[in-house]
């Protein structure tokens, strides 16, 4: 298969254009440091991923025609980042972190990345509305191609979500050295993902 140029250039703008994923991401890198950024990117595009394979066989197709699915999906995920918003404003801040609790962190990292991917139906119509537009009959199986378009787009997510992970996590780092931050960057977080459920709640309205 042949990957058209005008598909990655596109995807490329959209990839570098910060969204809700990337807002996930860069408040994690900044509230817990560049591993952390990296386990959620991991967690993020695995969810995607879910929505390419779903779109692949025609599952997502029922957020397009059920309002009452799109609704419910829709409402789980912004109530889900809400959620994590109020829980990093009431967890207190930490100077010595135990290498246990670390790893359970990221467990709960990636998971977290994972839901909040999985559970945005706009990803699923994103997908639909975009993925069809480079999709050529004349080349064999247009599922395979779709498929295959979607995976090629998830790769390069995970390397432009790394580099804002990278970057924000870099910032982090130097900022946490500042007594004062660590208590800025629990506030900042905790309402970047609050703000997050709130549009992902309001954006777009519902689908009647």
């Amino acid at each position: 298969m042949v990957f058209s140029p005008l598909f990655v250039t596109a995807a490329l703008v959209l990839l570098l254009t910060p969204g809700p994923a990337v807002l996930y991401i860069v408040a994690r890198s900044m509230n817990q440091g560049r591993r952390a950024g990296l386990v959620s990117v991991l967690g993020v595009e695995l969810g995607n991923s879910v929505h390419v394979v779903a779109a692949t066989l025609g599952l997502s197709a029922i957020l397009l025609t059920s309002a009452l699915a799109f609704n419910v999906i829709k409402y789980v995920g912004a109530v889900y980042l809400v959620y994590i918003g109020i829980r990093t404003l009431l967890t207190p801040v930490k100077t010595e972190v135990d290498p246990g609790e670390v790893q359970k962190s990221l467990r709960r990292t990636f998971t977290q990345g994972f839901v909040v991917a999985a559970l945005n139906p706009k990803t699923a119509l994103f997908f639909l509305a975009f993925l069809p537009q480079f999709v050529d009959y004349s080349r064999g199986n247009p599922s395979v191609q779709f498929l295959a378009l979607g995976l090629l787009f998830v790769a390069m997510a995970i390397t432009t979500d790394s580099l804002y992970a990278l970057l924000s996590g870099t910032a982090g780092n130097w900022l946490r050295r500042n007594a004062w931050f660590l208590a800025f960057q629990r506030y900042f977080s905790g309402m970047i993902y609050i703000g997050l459920g709130v549009s992902a709640a309001l954006t777009g309205g519902d689908r009647k």
